[in-house]
C-alpha cells in the first residue's frame, strides 16, 4: 500500500502556454515522480477566474490577475504523487520569480509576480477545492495502486 498519496492541482498560465512550454513543464513534474490523472485546455473568462481567485479578492494584484488569466488559454491539470502539495510548491518555486530558486518552473519561465508561469494549490484544503472547481470525479484516473 502507498501512503501519503496525494492530489493537486496544475494550471500552466496563458503565457506558458503562448510561449509553448507545456511539454516542457510536464516532463519536470514526469521525472519528478508525479503522475498527470486529468489534464484539459480551458479559455476562463473573467467571471470564472474571479470566481476561481476568490481568495485574492481586495488584494492589490487581484485585478491585473483577473485581467491575465482571462487573456489566453490555460492547462489545468490534476497530478497525484507521494506529498503531491508540497512537493509541486518545491518544483514549482516561489510565487515570486525574482525569489524563486534557480532551476524552479517559476524561475525559468515567469515574466513577472503576475505572470508567473504557473498555479500549484498551498494546501490540501486548497487543491481539494481547486481540483473541484475544474473537475468532475469522472474525469480523473488515479495511476496509483491503492
Amino acid at each position: 500500500m502507498i501512503m501519503n498519496i496525494e492530489q493537486t492541482l496544475l494550471i500552466i498560465k496563458p503565457n506558458s502556454v503562448l510561449n509553448n512550454v507545456i511539454g516542457e513543464i510536464y516532463s519536470r513534474f514526469e521525472r519528478s515522480g508525479f503522475r498527470i490523472i486529468a489534464a484539459k485546455m480551458l479559455f476562463l473568462n473573467e467571471y470564472q477566474v474571479k470566481s476561481f481567485y476568490i481568495l485574492h479578492k481586495g488584494k492589490y494584484f487581484f485585478d491585473d490577475l483577473i485581467s491575465f488569466m482571462s487573456s489566453g488559454p490555460i492547462i489545468v491539470s490534476v497530478l497525484e504523487c507521494k506529498d503531491a502539495v508540497k512537493r509541486n510548491r518545491e518544483l514549482i518555486g516561489h510565487t515570486d520569480p525574482s525569489l524563486a530558486i534557480t532551476g524552479t518552473i517559476r524561475s525559468d519561465y515567469s515574466d513577472n509576480l503576475t505572470k508567473n508561469a504557473v498555479h500549484g494549490s498551498d494546501s490540501i484544503r486548497s487543491a481539494y477545492r481547486e481540483i473541484k472547481f475544474f473537475f468532475n470525479k469522472n474525469e480523473i484516473f488515479s495511476r496509483f495502486i491503492k
